[in-house]
């Protein structure tokens, strides 16, 4: 009887899966081995897939596994994979890319509605017995006319500029690449279109080249009537530059999806003003979930039966 491949998942996240997966592979869970070198001499000799990408994957665990192929990335992002490191000991890495793009530019519209309107600070005024026939809370600006800057026009950023446009706003955009199709003027530099915006929506691929993009004089130029959003991951902004102004009042408000640390310990934003927080959730939809899991599998079966894969990270 041929031995099924055998597949590593990384997080207990994906432990529902473990039913439909067996059918095809033997699998193996990353968050049972205590110590990942007694499981990478014993079991891991047999690992041929590490499936989900959700937990740092070190270098040394892909020089402990020989017989390690592929590494399938659910998502968009794999900066928790050194990609180099893993091509130069013939370790494929494959991502979802564009799959959750809808659903991730509907929670970037949320956030920036949500903060815009103040909807976060309506309903604790609501709960609290603040409301009252004298007081409702400060009058909020509108999205009609609002300037949008859209940091990175790839799928969730062509999808946020669209959605803005149905608001009546005004978008633009920046990234590091002109893109001459584009339905929307591309600003001159990244400094240009901070100055330019009322709101600065960021949708680009975090990676080790722009860590710290948003930086402290990015942040000054959306200034103190300016919201900064961001689906991406935390790294791109400087959170404790971000953190001082949104506290003394250099920035308007932000709406956050991903922070530098994540779970981000909640004492950090205790007494951060005009802020939305949600817990990197942007493509936690089920239809998202289901397709980025499918895309995901048909990388693995690609890759077992020797095909080239569907979505290689570039």
């Amino acid at each position: 009887m041929t031995r099924k491949p055998t597949l590593l998942i990384d997080t207990p996240v994906l432990a529902g899966l473990i039913p439909r997966l067996s059918k095809d592979y033997e699998v193996l869970t990353l968050w049972d081995q205590p110590d990942f070198d007694a499981f990478a001499a014993g079991p891991g000799q047999a690992v041929q897939v590490i499936f989900g990408g959700f937990s740092r994957i070190e270098p040394s665990m892909v020089e402990k596994l020989p017989n390690l192929g592929l590494i399938a990335r659910i998502g968009t992002g794999y900066e928790s994979v050194d990609v180099p490191h893993a091509r130069a000991h013939g370790v494929q890495v494959s991502n979802t890319p564009g799959v959750n793009a809808d659903d991730v530019a509907d929670l970037a519209l949320g956030l920036l509605l949500g903060v815009v309107r103040g909807v976060a600070d309506g309903d604790r005024l609501v709960r609290s017995g603040g409301w009252t026939h004298e007081h409702r809370g400060a009058a909020r600006a509108s999205m009609k006319g609002m300037k949008v800057g859209v940091v990175g026009l790839g799928a969730i950023g062509q999808a946020v500029a669209e959605r803005v446009q149905a608001f009546r706003s005004e978008a633009r955009w920046w990234g590091p690449r002109p893109k001459p199709e584009a339905a929307w003027p591309m600003a001159d530099s990244l400094m240009a279109l901070a100055g330019w915006c009322d709101a600065l929506v960021i949708c680009a691929r975090a990676d080790a080249s722009n860590a710290g993009l948003i930086s402290e004089a990015v942040l000054d130029a959306v200034g103190a009537s300016g919201v900064v959003v961001n689906i991406t991951r935390g790294g791109i902004i400087d959170e404790d530059a971000m953190i001082a102004r949104l506290k003394d009042g250099r920035l308007g408000g932000a709406g956050l999806d991903v922070f530098a640390q994540e779970p981000t310990p909640a004492g950090r934003w205790a007494d951060v003003p005009n802020t939305l927080l949600t817990p990197h959730v942007g493509g936690n939809t089920r239809g998202a979930l289901r397709d980025m899991v499918d895309l995901a599998l048909e990388n693995v079966r690609a890759f077992v039966a020797g095909e080239p894969l569907p979505t290689p990270v570039p």
